[in-house]
């Protein structure tokens, strides 16, 4: 067997290699056509729009009403980024097929048409069912819209390429990642309708890009549904396809190891938010780099995501250092893992996570919070990139959009379940709004008078009740509870499925070794 073919995983004659040997950085870059930078356009302006609403939800949900937002339990909000993730992630198992047989232009319109009706849901109907029925209709775009988009990439970039294109393209979406959370950071200062319906406008923007899309291999799929309708091929239904697909070993196995990641991961942007505001204070990060006043320079409030009077960096900010690393700098990291086996770069990627976690329920310093963002970054930009060309690399021709809605099985298994048990881990380990109320109790507030503050206006009590410093207070609870157990368990859970993804990692070697005779 030729040395170059050591590490390709032969699969079937139908599948394309998992590994396959890359091109250098630049002629990677200049292999891309037109095509590959149109849709990263539109995933970006998608992704300004998702993380405008995604980034803020959770204070969106629990803040209380008296600052314009829902003043919903952990619980509830908890109810409602787990019904999201689970639509969000298992419609693409079955839209991705449909994607393939109707066309990805279609599909990307129709999904755009969903998520406005989303966020118009949202900014009409501030409630509790009103924030749960816009999230179902953003989750259900955002299903649609994925493997259009990613199928549309996969059929028009070479394999050669595939590892710099799927980390360029993941870069340049998290421009929008990134300015998304800014975005909702200013906006919901003004109020929380109005950064709905901006994000409706951001979103409406690909109607525009649409009218320049050209779909790749479109007479391929024209031709392959002539040939069904006229009987020379019969085509399976769709969820029997799906099906077949989906119980091929190196498919479900792929989805089993890979559900504790996804666990972890959306922790960072569904449960971090509500760490921050309550434990965090950043405030000491705006004094190391600005002095004891703060800033009023616009350009800095805006970029680091922070409070109208310059004073601290708010929670959204803080989360957005995820993006603003991977918009800078995933390239470097795609080129990096490029050397190296997909399972390896993803392991590493997951261990990198995992210690991130481990950092945020140690350590109460803003500036370690940030390093650890900055560290579970560099993990994700080495997983969550190759998941998609490892994914497109595995599929047949024919079904890369319906392979790459397999990508969020995993994702909808570990969002899914942390979506309602992150909240709740966080509300058993760490609410400060129940903690408050303890405190209250124990400094001999009356229960009756405690049951009567609103709900997210705990703290706030306490602060006015005993007098004392509001830091120190934070201080107090902080001390007096294990507020870091709730990382701990998240951080552990991720850590069995890095465990996982190296076992995985030696299965697929253990393969590609029996069938090395047939590839030489």
């Amino acid at each position: 067997m030729s040395e170059n073919r050591t590490e390709a995983v032969v699969l079937s004659d139908e599948n394309q290699n998992a590994d396959t040997r890359q091109l250098g950085m630049f002629a990677a870059i200049v292999s891309l056509g037109y095509v590959f930078w149109l849709v990263c356009g539109m995933e970006m302006v998608e992704r300004l729009a998702y993380y405008g609403v995604k980034a803020s939800a959770a204070l969106y949900a629990t803040n209380p009403v008296s600052e314009g937002a829902l003043g919903l339990t952990i619980t509830d909000y908890g109810l409602i980024t787990m019904t999201w993730a689970l639509v969000q992630t298992f419609i693409p198992v079955f839209s991705g097929g449909v994607s393939d047989r109707i066309g990805y232009k279609e599909t990307i319109f129709a999904s755009t048409v969903i998520k406005i009706s989303g966020y118009l849901c949202m900014a009409f109907f501030p409630s509790f069912w009103g924030f749960m029925c816009g999230a179902v209709l953003l989750a259900t775009g955002t299903g649609v819209f994925k493997p259009g988009i990613q199928g549309t990439l996969g059929n028009a970039v070479r394999k050669e390429s595939g590892s710099m294109a799927w980390g360029i393209f993941y870069q340049v979406v998290n421009i929008g990642g990134f300015l998304g959370p800014i975005v909702a950071v200013h906006f919901r200062q003004l109020s929380w309708d109005s950064l709905f319906f901006v994000c409706a406008g951001i979103i409406s923007l690909n109607f525009l890009l649409l009218l320049t899309y050209k779909e790749p291999g479109k007479e391929e799929r024209l031709a392959l549904k002539a040939k069904v309708a006229a009987g020379e091929i019969k085509q399976k239904h769709l969820w029997k396809d799906a099906w077949s697909e989906l119980r091929k070993p190196i498919v479900y196995w792929y989805m089993l190891v890979f559900a504790g990641f996804w666990f972890l991961f959306n922790a960072l942007f569904d449960v971090l938010p509500l760490h921050v505001r309550d434990w965090v204070d950043t405030s000491t990060v705006i004094t190391d780099l600005f002095g004891a006043g703060g800033t009023q320079n616009g350009f800095f409030q805006f970029i680091l995501g922070m409070n109208n009077e310059g004073t601290r960096i708010e929670p959204e900010g803080v989360v957005n250092l995820n993006a603003a690393m991977i918009m800078l700098s995933c390239f470097l990291v795609a080129a990096w893992t490029a050397h190296y086996r997909i399972t390896t770069a993803m392991f590493a990627g997951a261990v990198a996570s995992v210690v991130s976690m481990l950092l945020i329920g140690g350590f109460e310093s803003a500036w370690v919070v940030l390093f650890a963002v900055a560290l579970f970054s560099l993990g994700e930009m080495m997983i969550s990139p190759k998941k998609n060309e490892y994914m497109s690399n595995i599929a047949p021709k024919n079904k890369r959009a319906m392979y790459l809605g397999f990508v969020m099985l995993p994702q909808g298994i570990g969002w899914g379940l942390e979506g309602y048990f992150g909240p709740w881990l966080y509300s058993e380990f760490a609410s400060k709004e129940r903690f408050a109320r303890e405190f209250l109790a124990a400094k001999g507030m009356p229960a009756d008078q405690i049951a009567a503050v609103p709900q997210g206006e705990a703290f706030t009590r306490l602060v006015e009740f005993t007098g004392e410093n509001a830091q120190a207070l934070t201080s107090q609870l902080y001390a007096l509870n294990n507020v870091g157990m709730a990382w701990y368990i998240i951080g552990m859970i991720g850590a069995v499925s890095a465990v996982g993804i190296l076992l995985y990692g030696k299965w697929l070697f253990r393969m590609e070794m029996k069938k090395a005779p047939a590839a030489a």
